[in-house]
């Protein structure tokens, strides 16, 4: 509470945090050599293993279908900030669902410009070869705006951080008018990042959602997590939870803390004048035993009941 109240800095994850996080399928470009069915139900069994929202999106998409014969998807592994991986069949042919950093990790040569392509992209490999993308939408948030028009009263400075594509970034930045956004991080690169931002503007308040956020969270002042689509490890890195996922109760999460140190330090300077106070008259013989005692429980107690007028005020 205290270092939120004078903070300098506020730093937003994109997806799930400035927009809704429920995306949409807008389009599926597969070469024609790939079965693009076939190929559908492997990246829909492997995005089952995930609990990112891109996954969720491509699931529901697909629905529930199942192949002419079984298919075995073994050694399946999630690559932080990048994407999945698993082994499919007895041929042990790899298939790999991410964005484009995982397929320069593994090698894929691919023949598009994805920087062009203002959607989010997941791109497909199987067997070594690159198939194609999926490209999925999501919607900004109703209240981001609101917060950004609200911080920027307060003189706080706006960073927004993403893994997404920076093209897809950067036109969300525009839209709400943020001017600092930077996108094709991973977790680490938003850790790097908000260390980096420590530096000039202390204390920094970092608001996220997604596993990938924690660290960036752990680093930060004051680390503020959704709480709806949050996950566990963000919520639990995080020292404030929006239990709503509104972002416009960044602002309101502020001014608490600035309501909560204003009362603090009336408190504290009004405790140390009648103490002091007291401690004058009784050397010089005025004050009595009644006077000293007030001047101890009393003012606790007056602290007390001061600070509990923050149940009722009404924060915006």
């Amino acid at each position: 509470l205290d270092l939120i109240s004078i903070a300098k800095c506020v730093v937003v994850d994109k997806t799930g945090t400035m927009t809704q996080g429920v995306f949409k399928v807008q389009n599926i470009i597969f070469k024609p050599e790939f079965n693009k069915d076939e190929i559908l139900y492997l990246v829909n069994t492997l995005e089952k293993k995930s609990t990112h929202p891109v996954a969720t999106a491509i699931c529901e998409y697909v629905g529930d279908t199942k192949p002419i014969e079984p298919i075995l998807m073994e050694k399946i592994e999630e690559i932080q900030g990048m994407g999945l991986r698993a082994v499919v069949g007895v041929e042990c042919k790899e298939l790999l669902v991410g964005n484009f950093k995982l397929m320069d990790k593994y090698s894929i040569a691919y023949d598009i410009k994805h920087s062009n392509i203002v959607d989010t992209i997941v791109a497909v490999a199987y067997n070594r070869k690159f198939v194609g993308y999926i490209t999925i939408s999501d919607t900004i948030r109703t209240d981001a705006k609101k917060m950004i028009d609200a911080l920027e009263k307060m003189k706080i400075k706006i960073v927004m951080l993403s893994g997404d594509n920076d093209v897809v970034v950067q036109s969300i930045a525009e839209k709400l008018g943020i001017s600092f956004a930077f996108g094709d991080m991973l977790p680490e690169d938003k850790a790097t990042k908000v260390k980096e931002l420590k530096k000039r503007y202390t204390p920094l308040i970092f608001v996220g959602d997604g596993v990938n956020d924690a660290l960036a969270i752990a680093v930060s002042d004051v680390g503020l997590a959704m709480g709806g689509l949050g996950s566990d490890a963000t919520i639990e890195t995080a020292d404030v939870v929006i239990q709503d996922d509104m972002p416009s109760k960044i602002p309101l999460a502020i001014n608490i803390g600035k309501e909560t140190r204003k009362i603090v330090w009336q408190n504290i300077i009004f405790a140390f004048v009648v103490k002091i106070s007291i401690m004058i008259l009784g050397a010089g013989g005025i004050a009595t035993m009644w006077e000293a005692v007030f001047s101890d429980v009393g003012v606790a107690l007056l602290a007390i009941l001061n600070a509990i007028r923050l149940q009722n005020m009404k924060f915006k």
